[in-house]
């Protein structure tokens, strides 16, 4: 709903550095909402559709939004503190990444292997962006600057995710 009043959402709603340091804090959360274009929407809605294909078994509903808003507030705060030069962020794909990392722990723990397959292959992909830089096909796909660094942060807090887990889980047994 959010791309149909674009450009007006986008002005409203991105992440913008220069806004959120002039207290328009909801763009912490609501720039990863946002798309560039439409081509930048449906590859994020691909995304999703396949994550729940994948892992969709693993979430309730209310679980899966509140995950999202975390995942949205980390990947934010990380862009924030640790991507200075970053001034300007839409999309999910920092979310997507940390949803993927989530659901690969969940496989792997009930014991289903490909989840270790596919938590290898998030990093090495994560990797990958980190050393040879984004992809320019997708750039111009999307018609903007692939901000890699969201994913590395949205993988950091699937991890985070885990971490508290299993502590809670420890705790509690």
């Amino acid at each position: 709903m959010l791309f149909i009043a674009e450009p007006t959402s986008s002005m409203w709603l991105a992440y913008d550095r220069s806004a959120i340091e002039q207290g328009e804090w909801w763009r912490i959360l609501s720039g990863n909402f946002l798309h560039t274009n439409l081509n930048h929407l449906l590859l994020n809605l691909a995304a999703v559709a396949l994550l729940w294909t994948l892992h969709g078994q693993y979430y309730h509903t209310g679980q899966y939004l509140c995950m999202l808003v975390i995942f949205s507030v980390g990947v934010s705060i990380g862009i924030y503190t640790f991507d200075p030069q970053l001034q300007w962020y839409v999309g999910l794909s920092g979310i997507l990444h940390g949803a993927f990392v989530w659901g690969a722990y969940q496989d792997i723990k009930y014991g289903i292997f490909s989840g270790w397959i596919l938590m290898v292959g998030a990093w090495a992909k994560i990797a990958n962006e980190q050393i040879a830089g984004p992809s320019g096909s997708i750039a111009q796909l999307i018609d903007a600057n692939v901000a890699i660094d969201a994913h590395l942060f949205g993988a950091f807090c699937g991890l985070l995710m885990i971490i508290c887990a299993l502590i809670w889980q420890q705790n509690k047994g």
